[in-house]
């Protein structure tokens, strides 16, 4: 036991070191000021994503839209919006790239991602009535599919038409041009990737509660509960593909291929969940067990923090561009250093989010909260799941091997493994543990300029640590 237990130390000594910051900072120049706070951005967030989701069905525009309706905390949209405000300005010729396209999208009164999903002429890729172009009923007739796009042909007609004859000669003069847009300190492609993330997240959850068989999702009913396993499960899918359509319109193949990964991490993270019982003898647990949960930590919440953040910065311009002439215009220095801040913010979002993970494991020991996404006290251990408090109890409590290997599943197993953890440090040090990891993002975010973005990051790994819901 002994020898087990200083095994398991060295291996919980490395998960914290595991939480690595990025190298040792150069001086960089200040990033992009100004913009609208990131508080009206989140309120505006809602009305995106509505947008984005609407389907021609009820039930599946209902049951798609039904996590949005609630007030949350909207935590992994503001790491984007966040990061994005941190760092925009620090690309050198990749930020200047990204600010003249947004500029001239802006002067042409359009955007690529805007477009509706049915835009191709003659093909109905999809039908989102809250995303229209020149669509409408006519074009949406299976039946007859020699009719798609007739009626979008004849409004074109009709439009140029009557927009040919109501000009007058004395509206030939042009108007004067408007002055330029001052310097975006958000771009378009930023806020869309912060609802893209929301998107990834919601759907996660859609299928997280049919799996749990969750009857409450923050003090309401599930989606499950309320509408059906059936159509949970397919709204999540929906949600997945509206993601995808999105994603692709951002331009940009390195973070599709980074959000592409997120999804398949939230898939192997379930299963290892699934699957994965904690290994060790009746008196504690081995080494193994500790680092196939927090794997499953990264995997299951980590990844889409980490994986959105750096993204942000990308679509910020920082480092090698997928377009090569663009990267051939910047300098080794400036390409490396604009990786280097991917870096920085693959660090922050992959340690704030194994320490918000690690807070929430440790408030299923706790009463619950009415704003509490968990249905109840001791959530976890009714699925048969072992967290951070359970490992950390069992080094002082050997009873709790026996439970710990039926999942808990005999009458009064769930109440004795409370117990337990309550009279051991287990939530003691799953905090410290949380901490740490915290600690680390806040030293990573500290390498970026000065500035509120970079206090409200800061900020940020103080609100997961003292959270209570």
């Amino acid at each position: 036991m002994l020898r087990t237990s200083r095994t398991l130390r060295r291996t919980l000594a490395t998960a914290a070191a595991h939480a690595q910051p990025a190298p040792t900072p150069q001086p960089v120049p200040s990033a992009a000021a100004g913009g609208a706070s990131i508080s009206s951005e989140l309120r505006s967030l809602k009305s995106s994503l509505t947008h984005l989701l609407g389907s021609s069905h009820p039930s599946l525009d209902a049951v798609a839209k039904y996590y949005f309706q609630a007030e949350g905390k909207n935590l992994r949209p503001m790491i984007v919006l966040l990061m994005s405000q941190a760092t925009n300005g620090l690309g050198g010729a990749g930020w200047d790239r990204m600010q003249r396209k947004e500029e001239r999208e802006r002067a042409a009164g359009r955007s690529g991602m805007d477009e509706s999903l049915t835009s191709v002429e003659g093909v109905l890729n999809d039908w989102n009535p809250d995303q229209m172009g020149m669509e409408g009923e006519r074009d949406m007739v299976f039946a007859e599919p020699y009719l798609v796009g007739a009626g979008r042909q004849q409004r074109q007609a009709t439009t140029t038409i009557s927009e040919s004859t109501s000009a007058s000669p004395t509206d030939n003069a042009s108007p004067p041009p408007p002055p330029p847009p001052p310097p975006p300190a958000l771009l378009s492609t930023q806020r869309r990737l912060a609802s893209i993330t929301e998107m990834i997240h919601v759907a996660s959850l859609l299928h997280d509660d049919v799996i749990d068989n969750s009857p409450l999702r923050r003090g309401s009913p599930s989606a499950p509960a309320q509408f059906s396993n059936k159509l949970s499960i397919l709204a999540g899918d929906f949600l997945l593909g509206r993601a995808s359509v999105a994603l692709a319109r951002l331009g940009s193949r390195e973070v599709v291929e980074l959000l592409a990964t997120v999804v398949a991490n939230l898939v192997e993270g379930e299963v290892m969940q699934m699957r994965a019982s904690p290994t060790g003898t009746s008196a504690s647990p081995s080494a193994e067990a500790f680092e196939i949960y927090m794997r499953k930590t990264y995997l299951k919440t980590a990844s889409l923090m980490a994986k959105s953040a750096r993204a942000s910065v990308i679509l910020g311009g920082c480092g090698a561009h997928d377009e090569q002439e663009v990267t051939a215009r910047m300098s080794a220095s400036e390409v490396a250093e604009g990786e280097r801040i991917k870096d920085i913010a693959y660090a922050y979002g992959r340690n704030l989010g194994i320490a918000f993970q690690l807070i929430d494991d440790l408030l299923d020991f706790l009463p619950p909260s009415p704003t509490l996404g968990k249905p109840s006290l001791g959530a976890d251990l009714s699925l048969g799941l072992t967290t951070a408090p359970v490992l950390y109890a069992w080094l002082s409590n050997p009873a709790l091997g026996p439970l710990i290997a039926r999942k808990y599943a005999h009458k009064g197993d769930v109440v004795e493994a409370r117990e337990l953890v309550a009279r051991s440090d287990g939530l003691e040090r799953t905090r410290e543990l949380a901490q740490k990891f915290a600690d680390e993002a806040r030293r990573s975010v500290e390498q970026l300029p000065e500035g509120e973005a970079r206090e409200s990051l800061i900020g940020l790994t103080r609100t997961v640590i003292n959270r209570v819901a």
